[in-house]
């Protein structure tokens, strides 16, 4: 018995075997290599520019900050990134199936592997996707404050507890001795009552749009990310006249540890170029165009982090840096009213292209999932007219607006890179197996220098991970949970489901 399901626990499926069910998928293939870059750039150019920069200087509860040595901690997340992005180019090219590193791992790892891995996604893409969305309402609230004497008070100071969760609320209270009493209703007068409304509302808008198709979603991303990606060009020619060299003195505030911590946090902000994996099955030529797509997005996108960051430093000294709005915060330092509120609205525009592509992350992973037996067969089923796997479209936008009302912003993104850095220690791992198990197989892209390359990729996002762990108590804590739960999930639902699926099959 042991033996049986032990045996059952590596069960792997072959690489021939998912191409053969990608081949039969329902979703539609119409995406070409400008819009997997669309969707790359979509994905990374988010909350972690536009939020998570400012604590990643200035430091957290929990973390020291890497002051104006973030480009070195930019520099060593890229560098982390980029062994991770040339292996998910090689087996993507290679294997070119939907559902991203949980697909790869069920060719190399077995079925429990895979399980957890997948689990393991929904925390960079849910989970991660409560961050955005929350950040995507700080960022309304900013752009709605430069409307005082246009729009009546009760839009452009809307009550804090319409906008954020209780713990939010809570920490404001203490923070300027508000009496939380007066800030928030309580249902029985026992019951605090707070609804992230704008998060809501962005997360239904867009659930939406992903049900209507995957080349609406792709154009309309395409055009949120025109936008963002010329206001932070803005930010820099226009920022580049104010740098002061002095604020960039001293540059190292907290030597290594603040430059470690800066990275793990900073490392925030480049994912999501992994999702341009997950649309292998909806990409018209996946061999050639998903490696471009996957290293071009690194290679623009940490162009782009490192001259806002130098411009940033350069023009706000630090200890005056705002970690909710830094770049427009930066903007009205300069007396650039104005730009900040247009600084604002590239963020807002940033903020929905992320959440629209981690919850097509989260869809696409569910989907192989389900198509697997892992999940209810119910969950894949695919829209008549528009070829979307709409059930699970809805399953995703409700979990991230339930989860926005309690989360706390913080916690969800440091657990989305716990999600983030295993998935790509795994996928490192992965390509080091297939080379060993499947050598002759024909590989459209190879990583160079392998297997240091690889090996070299563990490493990096390995010692990121478990040194912000030091530090981390309460994610590290969430992580281990998270892990439990999936673990119970496959041995009472999953595993009995694949087992029936065996039978059958006999």
């Amino acid at each position: 018995m042991i033996k049986d399901v032990l045996a059952n626990l590596l069960k792997k499926r072959s690489a021939d075997e998912l191409i053969a069910t990608s081949k039969k998928s329902e979703l539609k293939k119409t995406l070409n290599v400008f819009d997997l870059i669309v969707i790359g750039i979509g994905a990374v150019v988010g909350t972690g520019i536009f939020t998570i920069i400012g604590t990643a200087i200035q430091g957290g509860p929990e973390g020291v900050g890497a002051g104006p040595a973030i480009i070195i901690s930019m520099v060593l997340a890229a560098i982390a990134c980029v062994f991770s992005a040339l292996c998910y180019s090689e087996i993507a090219a290679m294997i070119p199936v939907a559902g991203s590193a949980y697909t790869y791992t069920y060719a190399t790892m077995g079925e429990f592997m895979a399980w957890m891995v997948g689990w393991i996604l929904m925390l960079e893409y849910a989970i991660g996707n409560i961050t955005v969305a929350c950040a995507w309402t700080g960022y309304l609230a900013q752009l709605l404050k430069g409307f005082r004497h246009i729009l009546p008070d009760f839009i452009t100071q809307f009550p804090i507890w319409l906008r954020l969760d209780y713990r939010g609320v809570l920490t404001l209270c203490n923070k300027y001795g508000w009496d939380i009493h007066d800030k928030i209703p309580y249902l029985f007068d026992k019951i605090p009552v707070c609804i992230n409304l704008p998060a809501i509302f962005i997360v239904l808008v867009l659930t939406v749009l992903l049900v209507k198709g995957i080349k609406e979603s792709t154009r309309f991303a395409s055009i949120m990310v025109g936008i963002n990606l010329f206001m932070i060009t803005s930010f820099i020619v226009v920022g580049a006249f104010y740098v002061k060299p002095e604020n960039w003195v001293p540059f190292a505030p907290n030597g290594f540890s603040g430059i470690f911590m800066g990275a793990f946090l900073i490392f925030f902000a480049y994912i999501g170029f992994d999702a341009i994996s997950t649309t292998a099955e909806e990409t018209e030529n996946p061999q050639r165009d998903l490696p471009i797509a996957i290293i071009g997005t690194l290679v623009i996108c940490t162009v782009l982090y490192v001259c806002v960051a130098l411009v940033l430093t350069g023009i706000v000294p630090l200890g005056h840096i705002d970690i909710n709005a830094p770049i427009a915060h930066t903007m009205r330092i300069i007396g650039k009213d104005w730009f900040a509120g247009l600084i604002s609205v590239g963020a807002l525009c940033a903020l929905t292209s992320v959440i629209l592509i981690y919850q097509m992350g989260a869809t696409r992973i569910l989907y192989a999932m389900s198509r697997d037996r892992f999940l209810p067969k119910s969950l894949r089923l695919v829209h008549k007219k528009h070829r979307t796997p709409y059930v699970l479209t809805w399953v995703t936008g409700i979990l991230v607006i339930i989860c926005a009302l309690f989360m706390d912003l913080n916690i969800s993104a440091e657990l989305c890179n716990f999600g983030t850095f295993t998935s790509f220690i795994i996928i490192c791992i992965a390509v080091l197996i297939l080379r060993k198990t499947d050598p002759d197989r024909e590989r459209p892209f190879k990583v160079p220098f392998c297997p240091y390359f690889p090996i070299a990729g563990v490493l990096t996002c390995g010692g990121l991970m478990f040194y912000s762990m030091k530090f981390l108590k309460n994610s590290t804590s969430y992580f281990g949970l998270w892990l439990l739960v999936g673990i119970i999930i496959y041995a009472g639902y999953s595993y009995k489901q694949k087992r029936l699926e065996d039978k059958k099959r006999r």
